[in-house]
């Protein structure tokens, strides 16, 4: 193959730099590996598109294929040794609790099995196969691959000797289907062979036009079924012939070429089969043209909600990877983070959408493997939450539903888990979870018994009112809410020191505190966020009852227990206290900085309303460092934002639009941003584009009850000149901001609220203009 050094006329008038540079995604190769390829989703079906010349190979997904399915975890006496655990921790005995934790407070059974769950109980999220179109014969010069974000379209177009090739990709969610379409122009045909294959526990069979991709996956349990699922293609071509044998479909002379494909699995729809086929024939009936018409409409409306505009520079003109590299070595590329906060916007309505089956997970709806890396699932303890925390202030309160609804399943488990370890009244949910609502406790008793996973939770369905208003809502989320607060009301213990409320036991997600004279341990009592984390349920659910107008006596019953409960504490050394004692982390750089939950997502630390906090917070911030894994540093963006801090905020976010295997950064060497700017956790962790997408939204705009405040942590190199319009505030407030040389010259608020609400401003003097629209 042929390709060009250099794609300088792709430049020239008319040609394809009509697309914008933040919102397009474009490479002069195809995509080598799965983490340069080009996603594709409608909330539920995902693909890759690879963009290959001599082969096309798309992954394929569907966000049901799970392996494991639905078990019994909990250890239904693990209360009775609790009394003895929590003597133990009240008497500064923690290595004997954390071992009689280990014995006798764990999960029954294998549990995640230590995150390579595919062939186990537990289950992992899997790929569901691999389309592959091969291309006969064919040279290519002048080749394009992009990712169109305000379409959701992947464009691959080169020249051949005889003509020019155009391939158009996307997953339309009005019509349920992966769309594929091949044209040739200028004397070009097209000579296809078009399969599909999934490594194991499927068959692939070919029927006319049809492909068929079908198959089992293991529940790891006697007696249970696992999830079935299928892959259904049908191919159409305008010209040439089609032959379809065992191997495939071979499509030879044609001009044009169509391949659909419908996807599911017999999780929730018992007749997924025959759904399939519907949706496929349905697509069938429509002109590409329509297909395509339809989509572009659909995306619109998620995509439109919002727009940012930071200032351009020459390297807003090249290719993606080399942004990325040119960025690495000092140059000066704002528009670089319009367009990761447009791609982040962009996979979350790719792969969470109203109607989604499921909340996105560690990977979204994309993965290759059979064995996803941590089995794909929902971790608790940052990962699932982070993944909707731009939701809400980027306008896609919709989607917020797959997690909302998915919330309230977790209930009827988290009451028997509740029951088993705690004897507690009201629901738990500990580390991580997965499509059978999984609440144990973990394997490990050094990570899996954090206590705050479900409450964390709740913190979704807050705001989500918080930022819509939406009482319906909130009266439908309010029984969730209390039974996770009732939980606590039970489960709480007052320490020997103070007499606070705290948890016991828990731990400090997944970080490990040196005892003075008992080693290194994370089994404790009363952990900075788990404080944190209660406080903020009480508080909530206390408020949510006074709007409803509901239970006075249990909202009287938090109301004591809240002021009660441990507070945060300063450490000797200035620091914000992690766990009850100031002990020293055996990881003092460790990658979850879970105390500062106070800071971010919550309210509890700010600079103005809690000064000595804040600083307590920065210095905690300044000793863990400026590295991390890929979520740990879109982390740390919210953190410095939330202190006021844009410069040290940008300098985190181009810490993880580090190129990976940039020496001598990011989790030895390993993290940062892929080239098609997927977070490298490492490996893939969608988590990190949706946290650094939430962290921009926050340097440009902040929210409390009554209060917003705009340009809060501006960078200098965003100063010049800007805007953003679409961002959302608590209290259903809509936000435009204007700003020339780090100063708003003009803001509109659109809302009930907007005339109301206090508004302050991150950086320099008053407006020029302000707008406020109510309604």
């Amino acid at each position: 193959m042929k390709w060009p050094s250099l794609l300088l006329a792709i430049f020239l008038p008319g040609s394809i730099m009509a697309f914008d540079s933040s919102t397009t995604i474009w490479a002069t190769a195809p995509a080598a590996k799965f983490y340069d390829s080009s996603p594709l989703g409608n909330g539920r079906i995902g693909a890759m598109v690879f963009g290959g010349v001599g082969e096309d190979r798309i992954v394929l997904n569907e966000s049901t294929v799970w392996s494991g399915g639905p078990q019994d975890a909990d250890r239904e006496d693990a209360y009775k040794v609790l009394p003895e655990i929590r003597n133990l921790l009240l008497h500064d005995e923690n290595r004997k609790a954390q071992d009689l934790l280990q014995q006798n407070f764990i999960c029954k059974g294998p549990g995640t099995s230590f995150g390579s769950a595919k062939d186990a109980p537990y289950g992992c999220y899997q790929i569901l196969g691999n389309l592959r179109v091969r291309y006969l014969g064919e040279q290519a010069t002048d080749y394009s691959r992009i990712l169109d974000l305000k379409a959701a379209t992947s464009i691959v177009s080169y020249k051949t000797d005889d003509g020019q090739i155009e391939r158009k990709a996307f997953v339309s969610a009005p019509d349920q289907v992966f769309v594929y379409h091949v044209q040739a122009s200028k004397g070009e045909k097209l000579n296809l062979d078009i399969s599909m294959d999934r490594p194991e526990n499927a068959t692939s069979s070919v029927s006319g036009s049809h492909i068929r991709l079908a198959g089992q996956l293991k529940s790891g349990l006697p007696n249970v079924e696992g999830v079935r699922f299928l892959g259904h293609a049908r191919v159409l071509n305008i010209g040439g012939q089609q032959h379809p044998d065992g191997a495939g479909i071979h499509v030879t002379n044609a001009d044009e070429v169509l391949i659909l494909v419908a996807a599911g699995t017999s999780m929730f729809d018992p007749h997924f089969e025959v759904t399939c086929l519907n949706q496929l024939e349905r697509a069938a009936k429509r002109s590409f043209k329509d297909l395509n018409g339809r989509q572009i409409r659909d995306v619109r409306q998620f995509f439109s909600r919002v727009d940012l505009e930071l200032p351009k520079t020459e390297s807003s003109k090249l290719p993606t990877v080399e942004r990325l590299a040119e960025q690495a070595k000092g140059k000066t590329d704002p528009d670089l983070a319009a367009l990761y906060f447009n791609f982040g916007r962009y996979l979350l309505f790719s792969s969470s959408r109203p109607d989604s089956p499921l909340p996105a997970n560690l990977q979204g709806i994309w993965a290759e493997e059979l064995q996803t890396p941590w089995n794909g699932d929902f971790h608790l303890d940052i990962n699932l939450q982070m993944n909707y925390w731009p939701a809400e202030v980027c306008n896609l309160s919709d989607c917020t539903k797959p997690l909302l609804d998915f919330l309230p399943k977790l209930v009827p488990n988290g009451r028997k888990t509740a029951k088993a370890y705690y004897n507690a009244r009201g629901w738990v949910a500990h580390v991580v979870t997965n499509p059978w609502w999984f609440t144990s406790p973990g394997e490990g008793a050094g990570w899996g018994s954090t206590v705050s996973g479900g409450a964390w939770l709740t913190e979704h369905q807050w705001d989500h009112y918080a930022f819509t208003g939406d009482k319906t809502y909130l009266k439908s989320a309010y029984p969730v809410m209390k039974e996770a607060a009732l939980f606590f009301t039970d489960m709480l213990i007052a320490e020997p020191k103070h007499g606070w409320l705290v948890t016991a036991p828990s731990n400090s997600p997944e970080n490990t505190y040196i005892h003075p004279t008992q080693g290194n341990l994370n089994t404790c009592m009363g952990p900075t966020m788990d404080q944190q984390i209660v406080h903020e349920l009480f508080e909530n659910t206390i408020k949510a009852s006074e709007i409803l107008g509901v239970d006075p006596d249990f909202r009287k019953e938090l109301q004591d227990k809240l002021a009660k409960l441990a507070p945060m504490q300063i450490a000797p050394d200035g620091r914000l206290q992690e766990w009850l004692e100031p002990y020293k982390e055996a990881e003092p750089h460790h990658r979850h900085v879970s105390h500062l939950y106070g800071l971010y997502p919550s309210n509890q630390i700010t600079v103005d309303g809690t000064p000595a906090l804040a600083e307590a917070a920065k210095k905690s911030l300044e000793a863990r460092g400026d590295d991390g894994t890929g979520w740990s540093l879109a982390w740390k963006v919210n953190f410095w934002a939330r202190l006021h801090d844009g410069n040290h905020a940008l300098k985190i976010l181009h810490r993880l639009l580090m190129p990976t295997g940039v020496e001598g950064y990011n989790y030895t060497n390993g993290g940062g941003t892929y080239s098609n700017l997927f977070d490298a956790h490492p490996p893939f962790q969608i988590d990190g584009n949706f946290g650094a997408t939430a962290g921009i939204a926050e340097m440009l705009l902040q929210s409390r009850d009554g209060e917003i405040t705009l340009l809060p942590a501006l960078p200098d190199e965003w100063a010049a000149k800007g805007s953003v319009k679409g961002l959302r505030a608590r209290g259903d407030l809509t936000v435009e901001i204007n700003w020339r040389d780090g100063h708003v010259v003009e803001y509109r608020l659109t809302g009930p609220n907007a005339k109301t609400t206090k508004v302050t401003f991150g950086t320099g003097r008053e407006p020029v203009k302000h707008k406020a629209t109510n309604g």
